[in-house]
């Protein structure tokens, strides 16, 4: 992967625009299924530039949590997005909103070439019998998201031979020529090598300056390298909020999310 000609400006713990700009509000959220409480009063506001990663057991919550966001289950609370309510609005209306999210399997069209995919992601404005077409000139928004993913000289390759991490980068830059300003992003470095896993890491920290990014993840080597800040699920509730310092830290994190002194040794190890 190459890096951008102009170095973008690093997320920060707390973010970098403040509520002036994108930004998540969760609140009371509670997602129940027949009787479960998988998400259980959940209250966080994401912020632009604070590459937030959502950590916790199996079974805590986080991929419920983003579904529940981003209209795949049915909650109750309120999640806005700069003051405008997404709960109750269909999958399509949320993304509109500029609410983006990627899935442990990478979701591209495998029969088309990375820059086919990418022009599918950025015509949803456009007819049927247009998308397929090829355009006479490569639109802005895709070139740069072919460079900030580094899939620049793979443009012409059809995504299905990719390898799985470059299928990933194709998924998030899919999502940043719809525009997505707030993207939430589950496990995205599952299975990928450790080479990958760097690349990918520093993907984030490039689109997440600009944007809200949450990571739904388990890779606690990846959370320490490239987090900002960390929201730890346990049962469907927020246990502990806070830097990465601060998360290692934390005894009730080191208790419900690890369980035993010696797991507790594996998340502070650096």
């Amino acid at each position: 992967m190459t890096e951008p000609r102009h170095p973008e400006p690093q997320p920060t713990l707390g973010g970098n625009a403040g509520m002036s700009s994108q930004y998540l509000e969760i609140r009371d959220l509670r997602v129940t299924f027949d009787g479960f409480t998988a998400v259980d009063g959940v209250n966080l506001t994401l912020l632009q530039g604070d590459l937030r990663f959502l950590i916790g057991p199996n079974g805590a919550g986080k991929t419920t949590l983003v579904d529940a966001v981003t209209g795949l289950v049915p909650a109750t609370g309120s999640v806005t997005k700069s003051g405008v309510e997404l709960l109750g609005s269909k999958v399509h209306k949320i993304a509109r909103q500029g609410v983006g999210r990627t899935f442990q399997t990478a979701s591209v069209f495998e029969d088309l070439t990375v820059l086919q995919n990418l022009d599918i992601a950025a015509g949803a404005g456009r007819s049927a019998l247009t998308l397929l077409r090829r355009r006479k000139s490569v639109l802005p928004q895709i070139e740069e998201a072919l460079e900030t993913t580094g899939l620049s000289h793979l443009r012409d390759r059809k995504a299905g031979i990719l390898p799985h991490g470059q299928k990933q980068w194709l998924e998030i830059g899919m999502l940043l020529v719809q525009d997505a300003d707030v993207l939430l992003l589950d496990e995205p470095v599952a299975g990928m090598s450790h080479e990958e896993r760097e690349e990918t890491g520093h993907l984030l920290r490039r689109i997440g300056a600009e944007r809200t990014v949450v990571v739904v993840e388990h890779d606690m080597d990846f959370m320490r390298a490239f987090a900002t800040s960390v929201t730890v699920l346990a049962r469907g509730k927020v246990i502990a909020d806070g830097s990465v310092e601060e998360i290692q830290a934390d005894p009730m994190v080191q208790q419900v999310y690890l369980g035993t002194t010696a797991a507790a040794d594996v998340l502070e190890e650096a």
